[in-house]
């Protein structure tokens, strides 16, 4: 009997120190578990994140190429039409063997007018986002065909109306201009980059016409119109809103961290 109960005591003790060590054995291979998988899973992380990464990069830069193709198409075709208006008034002249081109209009302009209409239409909204001022003006695709329609009125004026003198021209067009950009516009942004738009235009022009790459009738500012700036602003203006209508709902660029 001694014997036996000896024997009963020492197999419930043992069974003891089992049912002791069982917990602490299961979290030690837990633990080694996870500390042999962490790797792998941050592997695995990472490795789920870069094609993500990745895709919204390839649909930043496809938004962006759209967004330039049809801003170079609008520039385009609108300085197609709207320098026609301006041959067809003789206000500008160009040499005899350009006005046999495609509609009377030298070939390069359209070109030219929409590569800096793409410019123009994607500079405005980088400017509003590193401003930390997005524009949220009247933002809305019918604004943005008035304010296109404005414009065109004001190019059509230039060329139809008739002032006794250029000087009340360029007054009637400055006003109609500032007019454009508190109706369509009204941000800091705009108006900043809408004179700057103008002053390097100009410049460009007078390049231009220095060299003998065309001319205007009746010149009042050294080699141009004195009205021509408020043309250039206007339709930065136009382009802007154009281009920052476009980027609505775009993603952003993905930054790095």
């Amino acid at each position: 009997m001694p014997r036996l109960e000896s024997c009963a005591w020492s197999c419930s003790c043992a069974a003891r120190g089992r049912h002791k060590t069982q917990p602490g054995d299961a979290a030690t291979k837990a633990d080694e578990m996870l500390s042999s998988g962490g790797p792998s899973q941050a592997s695995v992380g990472r490795g789920a994140r870069s094609p993500g990464g990745a895709g919204s990069t390839l649909n930043w830069s496809r938004h962006l190429v759209q967004r330039s193709v049809v801003l170079f198409v609008v520039g385009a075709f609108m300085a197609l039409v709207l320098n026609l208006l301006q041959v067809q008034r003789n206000v500008t002249l160009f040499p005899e063997e350009v006005i046999a081109t495609l509609f009377s209009s030298a070939w390069w302009v359209p070109p030219c007018c929409g590569t800096a209409a793409a410019v123009v239409g994607l500079l405005y909204p980088c400017i509003d986002s590193h401003l930390g001022e997005p524009h949220k003006f009247k933002r809305e695709w019918a604004s943005v065909m008035r304010c296109i329609a404005v414009f065109v009125g004001i190019n059509h004026a230039s060329a139809k109306l008739d002032f006794a003198n250029n000087v009340q021209l360029s007054l009637t067009l400055a006003a109609l201009s500032l007019g454009l950009w508190w109706t369509f516009d009204r941000s800091r942004s705009g108006l900043g980059l809408g004179i700057t738009i103008a002053f390097v235009a100009t410049l460009i022009t007078q390049f231009l016409v220095y060299n003998g790459v065309y001319q205007y009738t009746s010149p009042d500012f050294l080699y141009i119109r004195s009205w021509l700036p408020c043309i250039f602003f206007s339709g930065g203006v136009t382009v802007g809103n154009i281009g920052r209508q476009l980027a609505m709902g775009i993603p952003e660029k993905p930054h790095n961290d």
